[in-house]
């Protein structure tokens, strides 16, 4: 299950958009990191996932689930945050956070003694009559003792992931998402 359910009429804005700077389109999010170490870069517990997207039972939600591995300490603590971005038309392609609280901010999701998986999904208003809008989930994860953030790393959804709860249908991992 993921842990909260935001209404958002943040797909309303993307009628309005404006053009977008180049801060706010940068580089992909997989590409970021901080100070993390090798082992928990490449690890394979380290990944993002779309696990719900529109599904009837749920409809124009959309679910991120995450999975990070822990540094073997159980001291220290793991974060998520989780927010929404929206492709661009045109090419090279490039991904816009959503505004309008399309995101978490940062939930513990437990002792980095062990990998952990946490969820978040988004309830969206898409406006009336627009074309489907492509999303995807972008999640940052975070290492921290006490108020010290050991590590940061931020990974945008692929598919190919399996979620230890939450997914809808069972089993569903996807990279992107159309609501519309």
């Amino acid at each position: 299950m993921h842990y909260s359910k935001r209404l958002l009429g943040c797909l309303l804005a993307l009628a309005l958009i404006s053009p977008v700077s180049a801060a706010s389109a940068g580089a992909p999010a997989r590409a970021k990191s901080t100070a993390a170490p090798r082992a928990l870069r490449l690890s394979p517990a380290l990944w993002a996932t779309i696990d719900v997207c529109n599904p009837a039972d749920q409809p124009d939600t959309l679910g991120i689930r995450g999975s990070m591995p822990g540094d073997k300490r159980a001291r220290d603590t793991l974060f998520m945050r989780f927010r929404l971005q929206y492709r661009l038309a045109g090419t090279p392609v490039r991904w816009v956070d959503l505004a309008g609280g399309a995101a978490s901010g940062f939930v513990a999701v437990g002792s980095a003694k062990s990998a952990r998986q946490a969820g978040w999904s988004f309830q969206l208003m898409p406006p009336a009559g627009k074309p489907a809008t492509t999303l995807r989930g972008v999640v940052t994860f975070q290492w921290r003792r006490g108020s010290q953030i050991l590590a940061s790393i931020s990974r945008a959804t692929t598919a190919g992931h399996t979620s230890l709860a939450g997914a809808d249908p069972s089993n569903f991992s996807a990279a992107t998402c159309s609501i519309g």
